[in-house]
């Protein structure tokens, strides 16, 4: 009798286990929809991603722009569309603006602390973010209900412990406030990654001058 009480506890006892280790949903491919929110204003951003490569575009009516990137931090391609001036643009960085682009992503150091609250329907967790290099400090949250690879928008954030789910972050000199609203692992259309027909191609300081940088 205590045996077949023991084997129903244990069972238990593992049961309640594997569904604890198997609650985080793991992404392989699908998209995820962020609002991206700065001084001059919101968008909504949805990233596209694989295993190996990512898509990030940001359509607001007025303009479509993409990132193209991959998982080994050797490619990536910026693609701007903008109907009312009949302008189609795409720059693909050479190696050496690819390694200058990654370099510019900051080291930081993160420190977890005790504080929780749900948010758009992820459970997550307060991270403390720090920039040795700049000294500011980023408020991050993060989950553990989902996993997905990395893209151009959590590149930063891949040791903080979790899927990043809401922070502020500086662009530019601007604050950006980023915050993860759903994922589904929908699969990726055809033809995300690749540039299509019709963009006239030029180089990333070019592109970068079109706006008004440097």
């Amino acid at each position: 009798m205590n045996k077949s009480i023991l084997k129903t506890a244990l069972f238990a006892a593992f049961a309640s286990f594997g569904i604890s280790a198997n609650a985080q949903k793991v992404y392989t491919e699908g998209v995820a929809n962020y609002t991206v929110s700065s001084p001059m204003g919101s968008a909504d951003t949805k990233v596209y991603f694989t295993t190996d490569s990512s898509a990030a575009v940001t359509d607001n009516g007025m303009y479509t722009a993409k990132i193209v990137s991959d998982s080994k931090n050797t490619y990536t391609a910026v693609l701007v569309d903008v109907p009312a001036m009949s302008m189609r643009k795409v720059a693909v960085l050479t190696p050496a603006e690819v390694t200058q682009v990654n370099g510019e992503i900051p080291k930081l150091t993160f420190t977890p602390t005790t504080e929780t609250k749900q948010i758009n329907g992820f459970n997550c967790k307060k991270v403390t973010a720090k920039d040795p290099k700049s000294g500011m400090d980023i408020e991050l949250w993060v989950t553990n209900d989902i996993k997905a690879p990395v893209t151009s928008i959590t590149k930063p954030f891949t040791d903080a412990g979790g899927t990043p789910v809401k922070f502020v972050t500086v662009q530019q000199g601007q604050t950006v406030n980023v915050e993860l609203k759903s994922m589904a692992g929908d699969k990726v259309p055809a033809g995300t990654f690749g540039i299509p027909a019709g963009y006239d191609k030029l180089s990333f300081s070019a592109l970068k001058a079109l706006g008004g940088q440097q």
